[in-house]
């Protein structure tokens, strides 16, 4: 089942419908410690236009895995190649002459070991539609495609089987990263701060667990600017299943309804993976098929 929420005509309040017998029809809002009114005061604060769309639902939390290797390694080596040119030449050197990935690519050995992810700014989500600029530090905007997932039941200590069960809907996310300042950040020991916490956002649509799970290795995604395809992607390969990282999550720490979780990027899924950086004017889709979409334009900062 597809979920959405809407503003009502006088833009008062806020009314949660769900896709039945293709119409959307009114039903009761799952609860939710953030009121109505706080919604539409954060709105109104970030400048929003009233005639963009909701989020589904406001996040309680913001937490978002690593669970795509490939990406890692291909995303490290994009790195390289815009901000370190002369080890980028050095590294493909080496990947030619050895047919392996430059080892420094590699994600680190904790990687293999357990699920990995950082905590993200929940409250720093905005709807598709939304116009995005770059962060005033930042010269090196990026986007990235992932699967998140939002808990519609509470954990702790779970299993793997237990922990899926409890995801409650899925939606498209984009996980905008500033990566002239990632690294550093990365390097200090604490995570993503600036490079992440700038803003995040998520489909207009959610959809319920039972028509995603079933098919979740084969959900095809693709990636689009300025109307060209740049992209395509799908889920397979996770190194964690879903319910194996929620778990692990869910270890001596009680996770709650509305929490909300990234897989982290696929394959390809990132703007710096291809070489392909978002500029001024640049109009931004993501597309999960079966799930949806987000869609921006990128705009001059504020002076």
């Amino acid at each position: 089942m597809q979920f959405h929420r809407v503003l009502s005509p006088d833009g008062s309040s806020i009314e949660t419908q769900a896709r039945i017998n293709d119409e959307w029809r009114k039903i009761d809002a799952p609860s939710s410690v953030f009121s109505p009114e706080w919604e539409l005061a954060k709105r109104r604060e970030r400048g929003l236009s009233p005639a963009l769309p909701l989020l589904p639902f406001q996040p309680l939390s913001f937490r978002d895995f690593m669970l795509f290797e490939r990406h890692a390694i291909d995303a490290a080596r994009g790195w390289a190649r815009r901000f370190a040119p002369r080890a980028f030449r050095l590294a493909r050197a080496y990947e030619a002459l050895t047919g392996r990935d430059f080892p420094a690519f590699r994600p680190a050995s904790l990687y293999y070991r357990q699920p990995i992810y950082y905590m993200g700014n929940a409250l720093s989500f905005v709807p598709s539609g939304a116009p995005v600029a770059a962060p005033a530090y930042s010269q090196a905007l990026d986007y990235e495609l992932e699967l998140g997932f939002v808990l519609g039941a509470p954990l702790f200590n779970a299993t793997p089987q237990e922990a899926e069960a409890a995801i409650g809907a899925f939606v498209v996310l984009n996980d905008f990263s500033a990566r002239d300042v990632q690294r550093d950040e990365m390097q200090s020991g604490f995570g993503p701060q600036k490079a992440k916490h700038f803003l995040s956002s998520m489909s207009q649509t959610a959809v319920t667990k039972d028509e995603i799970l079933p098919r979740l290795p084969r959900l095809e995604a693709h990636v689009e600017i300025n109307g060209e395809r740049v992209a395509e992607t799908n889920f397979a390969g996770m190194r964690y299943s879903l319910g194996e990282a929620l778990a692990f999550v869910s270890q001596s720490e009680p996770l709650f309804a509305g929490e909300l979780f990234g897989s982290g990027t696929p394959t390809g899924g990132s703007g710096m993976e291809i070489g392909r950086w978002l500029k001024i004017g640049d109009r931004l889709r993501l597309v999960i098929e079966g799930v949806g979409e987000i869609a921006h334009e990128i705009v001059e900062r504020d002076r």
